[in-house]
């Protein structure tokens, strides 16, 4: 997509963009939004949002769809773009459609086509301020654009293709994630059966109930060496470092006390979170060794039984009702639950042999790693935007 368009000369970059579609040359213009954004009446397409009806109920926020509405929606769809008051969201709508609220600000320009505007916005829109008013914020700031409607259209349909190709990753990502769902649910025995709904060909034996102390044994101190990657773990994302995921090692004099966690190893983090309501047990993937806070349960599969299927069956969240009833009085001030090690290690988990064991997490980890690259493309895409966003814009 960028070999169809020039770099433009430092000494010229003030009122031009750095990259522009050939046969372009004209000055940019600047100006304040407010001398160019026009607001829409809202209060007759406010509608309240149903499970069906004809036209989509627009929210603020991430997920913009709220739900659907019969009536007289708003019909000039192609020029507007919806901008969230407290949010900071955009919306650029495809069909007619109503507003779920008042903090969904319908916005044109008359000077600029309808997905230029949209992909404008985007670049100058105000970084969110918290629950405010950001409609005042967007109306103050300054905004450099082309008056030449060819130049504007070509811009608008490329990001609309690029946005395109960032929504079709987004959807082939989810449909991955829940497919995922859908084999954890089916490949391990609901609570109570003995075997599950969907298994590998040639296994039939039932599947037996052990204590997780009489498959795995404790992991704990270290041994002196403090230049390991340090770690922290998060229930969206697994293991990652604290560098990244702090901005710096947060580990401090506590670092002395961290646990040693080799390759394979597990740690059970019974932290509470929104994703997981009793914590997450993950296995350690990335790394030959790190060190991982002490307050972590670590532990390692013992023979004859893979680590990386006790990860995957606490994925399931299938011992969440055993957790349940060992929490005791709710979160720690450190925000742990009091689940101590020895009470975590009398749960009771089911489990296939080891043959068994060994095929579905090999399938769980290819389909991880499937996610993943899935991920890291959708990433690049957005990191892609974000650049053109800058350079083709003033």
């Amino acid at each position: 997509m960028v070999g169809t368009m020039a770099k433009i000369d430092d000494s010229v970059k003030k009122k031009v963009p750095e990259l522009r579609f050939p046969g372009f040359t004209d000055d940019w213009e600047e100006r304040k939004a407010k001398e160019m954004i026009k607001t829409h009446h809202f209060r007759s397409y406010l509608a309240e949002p149903n499970d069906v009806g004809n036209y989509e109920v627009i929210q603020q926020g991430d997920k913009p769809i709220a739900g659907y509405a019969n009536g007289e929606p708003f019909e000039y769809f192609y020029d507007v773009t919806l901008f969230g008051d407290h949010t900071v969201s955009l919306f650029k709508p495809t069909k007619p459609f109503f507003i779920a609220t008042d903090g969904v600000k319908i916005i044109s320009a008359d000077e600029f086509d309808g997905r230029y505007f949209y992909v404008t916005l985007e670049r100058y829109k105000p970084a969110s301020q918290g629950y405010k008013r950001h409609f005042t914020i967007l109306k103050n700031e300054d905004i450099w654009f082309t008056t030449n409607k060819d130049e504007q259209v070509k811009i608008g349909t490329f990001f609309k293709q690029l946005d395109d190709t960032i929504a079709l990753h987004q959807r082939k990502l989810d449909l991955l994630k829940e497919q995922k769902k859908g084999y954890l649910q089916k490949m391990f025995p609901k609570n109570g059966a003995k075997v599950p709904e969907l298994r590998f060909a040639g296994f039939a034996d039932d599947w037996e109930q052990r204590k997780l102390k009489d498959v795995t044994e404790r992991v704990r101190s270290n041994d002196g060496r403090m230049d390991l990657p340090t770690l922290t773990m998060s229930a969206s994302s697994g293991w990652l470092d604290q560098k990244d995921r702090f901005s710096g090692d947060i580990s401090g004099k506590e670092k002395k006390n961290y646990t040693l966690l080799k390759k394979g190893e597990l740690s059970y983090n019974h932290g509470n979170s929104k994703l997981a309501k009793y914590g997450v047990v993950f296995s350690l993937t990335n790394y030959e060794e790190a060190l991982v806070p002490r307050v972590y349960h670590s532990f390692k599969a013992l023979e004859n039984t893979s680590a990386d299927f006790i990860e995957y069956m606490f994925s399931t969240k299938l011992p969440d009702r055993e957790l349940g009833k060992l929490v005791s009085s709710g979160a720690r001030m450190d925000g742990l639950l009091n689940i101590n090690y020895d009470d975590f290690m009398n749960i009771h988990i089911s489990i296939p042999n080891y043959e068994e064991q060994i095929l579905m997490s090999t399938f769980f980890r290819k389909l991880d790693d499937t996610i993943a690259l899935h991920q890291r493309k959708l990433d690049l895409l957005k990191e892609q935007k974000k650049g053109f966003l800058q350079k083709m814009f003033v």
